[in-house]
């Protein structure tokens, strides 16, 4: 229907008339919903991939983007099933009995810091988000069966950059971390919490500020780029981003309304497909970008940056060697999980293929064309979804 729409436009266009009008006809418009808020990075970056879709559409699909408007973090699973926003930018952390298989491989990514970081080169995220998006689309039906069990569907990833300590006072070594309050965004970092004496708690994003600055928390796990992300440079005072490693990849940066999804025709959906590659691309690219300006900005606004104990990032590697194999038992007893030690097999392999396969990418551009050459073009948009 909307490709006759269109050829019409251009006949109507070449004889003078109604050319604006039709336009408009041949277009959808889609709501697309975040739990950031207005002017933070991945709010920026969700504008950003809202032209994409748009460009790869040829204008036949749009995306109005509510940043912290029409759904927050905890509200977005339930928002996009209902329809109340027809895609948005999911954080699976938030409900880890509705999406157990993925969040089992995103609990695994304090794993890059068994890397040689002279390997990882800094290029860790890139490697993890890359390798997380191939896993979901080729190797976890349970995956996207979970999605889909929800009404939605998988089209793009997010990843941030490596995640630190965030206090408002120092934190450095164990005894300085027994008794402390940490806001942790996965089972893994309060885990890593438990083993060094130091309490876990769970909350969104969103109320992260506010605990922070009211000393409800005397630290919140999360990457650099927060402090701009969340206004966390007003209650941050003291940094030390050595520990405890890992990223937050968990994100299911384009989930789709599965209704809305099969409503769209193969063209629109390939355009998706294609956004999401930029979108999966972007997120990681622009968090390791603005790491060093957050930083930066937190030092001159008088916060004290760190560096952890040696005898700290040692404990913090042998526990994550052993966090693995309680992973997969904690999933297995948890979620009924039983593929937990092929998974993360499968995975450990992807990653380390991913981390040769980013070393060479050094622009945007280059990451998103990997990402689009070696995983997403090979989705099927004319089935994916489609059963």
């Amino acid at each position: 229907m909307q490709r006759t729409t269109k050829r019409a436009t251009v006949l109507l266009c070449a004889l003078g008339f109604f050319c604006v009008s039709s336009v408009a006809l041949a277009s959808t418009t889609l709501r697309y919903a975040t739990g950031y808020p207005p002017g933070s990075l991945p709010a920026d970056a969700a504008q950003e991939y809202a032209k994409k879709v748009e460009q790869y559409s040829d204008g036949e699909l749009k995306l109005k983007v509510y940043a912290l408007s029409l759904l927050n973090a905890s509200e977005t699973s339930d928002g996009i099933r209902s329809g109340i926003a027809d895609g948005g930018y999911l954080l699976t952390v938030y409900f880890p009995s509705m999406y157990p298989h993925t969040n089992l491989v995103n609990e695994s990514s304090m794993q890059l810091s068994l890397f040689d970081q002279d390997q990882l080169n800094g290029k860790g995220a890139l490697a993890f988000e890359g390798a997380m998006a191939e896993f979901t689309f080729f190797h976890c039906p349970e995956c996207l069966k979970e999605y889909q069990d929800q009404g939605q569907i998988y089209t793009a990833n997010a990843a941030s950059s490596s995640y630190g300590l965030l206090c408002n006072k120092p934190v450095t070594n164990e005894a300085q971390l027994k008794g402390k309050r940490l806001r942790v965004a996965g089972s893994h970092w309060s885990r890593w919490s438990d083993r060094f004496g130091a309490t876990s708690m769970s909350m969104t994003i969103n109320d992260t500020l506010e605990a922070l600055s009211q000393g409800v928390i005397d630290c919140t796990i999360s990457s650099a780029p927060e402090l701009i992300n969340l206004g966390l440079l007003e209650a941050v005072t003291d940094i030390t981003m050595t520990v405890p490693g890992g990223v937050y990849a968990g994100a299911n940066a384009g989930s789709f309304n599965l209704g809305k999804w099969r409503g769209l025709n193969e063209n629109q959906r390939q355009a998706i497909l294609r956004a999401g590659a930029y979108f999966t691309a972007a997120t990681p690219w622009s968090y390791l970008e603005l790491e060093q300006e957050a930083l930066r900005r937190a030092k001159e606004g008088g916060a004290t940056l760190h560096q952890a104990d040696p005898a700290l990032v040692q404990a913090s590697r042998e526990f994550t060697e052993k966090d693995l194999n309680t992973i997969i038992a904690y999933y297995k007893d948890k979620h009924g999980v039983e593929r937990g030690e092929e998974m993360l097999k499968t995975f450990k392999e992807l990653l380390t293929k991913w981390v040769g396969l980013v070393q060479p990418v050094d622009s945007l551009d280059q990451l998103e064309t990997l990402y689009w050459d070696q995983v997403f073009s090979k989705v099927d948009a004319k089935t994916y979804g489609m059963e």
